[in-house]
């Protein structure tokens, strides 16, 4: 056990009272913010280790959800890879609505009856979160209002279809880049104007305090199943476990219930673009300055004068200028070490898994089984890995078929 790993806090004191991880997250809002939140502290305190508010969420885990997923050990992607390491594949592209994003819509949506308010609004940039919005609104009778990027929607035209479907508006955004970064902001403008009687269901570990630690918590059913299925299948823990990182909620619900194992090593992939010299990628960690975005002290990618640049990724779920506080910690820490994959290593990892296991994973989800190449080096031959699978790539088919036409 390292020095560094004894001095880092337990996972009960992250975040601090004040909602800092380390010099991260915090709560940076218009004063009309932060009745809101605190109003969302308070009732969440008041749930997060109520038996009667967990048994109805986990009721509609088990028979909603569809969990527990499976944990499947990928054999022909491990011998493909070398064959020195077992894989195995955490399936959340098998809940329902095809992702992970289910999980946290759902303990939202149940908080938003907790608080009286009727309408929820959300983010979404791959589309994935803006449907398990509009489906947890549609099962608990919730009125629904997505936020999404001009450019996202046309790289996500199924699950627009689908969120519609499901009885909820999707308000395009022109403004920016018309990417997540720009439907955050416009889901923010429209909770500032209708606080009174609206939830923000945030889709990842990023915003104001207490979002991040919400988000994790609902998503840390990932992490819990995972240890359990791996201890039941082969025994103690693995040695490593790996997600992509764009806000951070998959990753984030994989690692939190590991973090106290000093032992088991934590991956996070971000979105190298077309490269990080380009200067047009993800990589807000692997960039390392500190700015405050969108309620909270994180990495970001910005300007020398503290402006957010645009970050790209052929992935609408990675194309986020920041990533949430407590990866950041993590980061800054060493409790987990961050790696980045292209566009173009992420699509090929795309057709890798569907070769080889005939599982066609999500262009997020790629960027972990593109990652593994990297990863593996750095641990012992025979090392057993858990990578989580966040989605589904149905989604994704039309812009596979661009890249592999052109």
């Amino acid at each position: 056990m390292s020095q560094t790993t004894t001095t880092l806090p337990l996972l009960a004191d992250l975040p601090d009272p004040q909602g800092y991880y380390g010099r991260f997250g915090g709560r940076y809002v218009p004063e009309t913010l932060m009745a809101a939140l605190e109003e969302l502290e308070t009732i969440y305190a008041s749930v997060r280790h109520d038996p009667e508010f967990h048994a109805e969420l986990n009721e509609l885990f088990q028979h909603y959800v569809g969990r527990p997923t499976p944990l499947w050990e990928a054999k022909r992607l491990a011998e493909t890879l070398g064959g020195k390491a077992r894989i195995f594949l955490k399936r959340e592209d098998l809940c329902h609505t095809g992702a992970h994003k289910l999980n946290n819509t759902l303990g939202q949506a149940l908080l938003t009856k907790r608080l009286g308010k009727k309408r929820v609004i959300a983010e979404t940039g791959a589309g994935q979160h803006g449907v398990a919005a509009a489906t947890a609104a549609a099962l608990l009778g919730l009125e629904c209002e997505v936020f999404m990027g001009a450019e996202d929607i046309k790289r996500q035209e199924l699950n627009v279809f689908r969120m519609k479907l499901l009885g909820s508006k999707v308000r395009e955004v022109r403004s920016g880049s018309m990417t997540l970064k720009d439907a955050t902001n416009e889901a923010l403008r429209e909770w500032m104007a209708r606080v009174e009687d609206t939830h923000y269901i945030i889709g990842s570990c990023i915003g104001p305090h207490p979002y991040p630690m919400i988000v994790r918590d609902f998503q840390s059913v990932i992490g819990r199943e995972s240890r359990k299925q791996f201890n039941e299948q082969v025994g103690g823990l693995p040695d490593a476990v790996i997600a992509c990182v764009g806000g951070g909620s998959n990753s984030m619900g994989l690692f939190a219930p590991f973090y106290e194992d000093w032992d088991v090593k934590m991956f996070g992939v971000e979105a190298e673009g077309e490269g990080f010299l380009t200067g047009r990628h993800a990589c807000s960690i692997g960039n390392r300055e500190v700015g405050v975005f969108h309620g909270a002290r994180l990495f970001v990618l910005q300007t020398p004068d503290g402006q957010i640049t645009p970050a790209h990724s052929i992935s609408a779920g990675l194309d986020y200028p920041g990533t949430g506080p407590e990866h950041c910690f993590y980061a800054e820490s060493g409790r987990a070490t961050y790696l980045s994959v292209t566009d173009t290593e992420a699509i090929e990892a795309c057709r890798l898994l569907c070769r080889t296991e005939g599982i066609l994973p999500a262009i997020e989800s790629a960027h972990a089984v593109a990652a593994l190449p990297k990863m593996l080096p750095q641990l012992n031959e025979g090392a057993k890995v858990i990578l989580g699978l966040s989605g589904r790539g149905d989604k994704d088919v039309y812009t596979l078929r661009k890249y592999f036409e052109e």
